[in-house]
């Protein structure tokens, strides 16, 4: 990895800069030799600051963090990196080509964010009316119905509201 040292407002120390080298050797293990660091070191209201921006594989890792001390800051942000990393291991992998990062063998898992899975389901459109739509909803027991609108030729969403009605969506296809 290509690691650029930067001090803002500040020269920086050679035990800083091989402080730094030596803390993102940590994480050379998932990037190729083409990703890029840039390492920041300031001073902000009487805090010493580090900002840690990684480029790698077409995704960016950032973190900054405020502390009493640069080594401190340091540690703290090369362990936020490789939480966003360990937490993301999956939805990277798949985003990206065989061999753009590795994954060593943890033995710990972080929790996947549950917001972030998704099932894929296929089925089948059928011209149908609004009301027929809200129908075939209630009859499934669903919240929302995707249909293909045949007022409108295209595909259309009813959903129920919280108040009790139903709400209609009908995409704008901008070109």
């Amino acid at each position: 990895m290509k690691i650029t040292i930067v001090g803002r407002q500040m020269n920086v120390w050679d035990s800083t800069k091989e402080m730094a080298e030596k803390k993102l050797a940590r994480l050379d293990k998932y990037f190729g030799s083409d990703a890029s660091a840039t390492v920041t070191f300031s001073c902000k209201r009487e805090r010493d600051n580090v900002e840690i921006t990684i480029h790698g594989a077409n995704t960016i890792f950032r973190a900054e963090v405020d502390d009493i001390s640069f080594q401190n800051a340091m540690d703290r942000c090369v362990e936020a990196i490789d939480r966003q990393i360990r937490k993301n291991k999956t939805r990277l992998e798949k985003r990206h080509k065989e061999g753009e990062f590795f994954f060593p063998d943890y033995g710990e898992v972080l929790d996947e964010d549950p917001e972030f899975v998704v099932r894929t389901k296929e089925f089948e459109l059928f011209p149908m009316s609004v009301e027929e739509a809200i129908m075939q909803m209630n009859l499934l027991g669903h919240q929302f119905f995707v249909f293909f609108n045949d007022e409108t030729s295209g595909i259309s969403v009813v959903y129920t509201r919280k108040d009790g009605t139903y709400g209609l969506i009908n995409p704008i296809i901008y070109k």
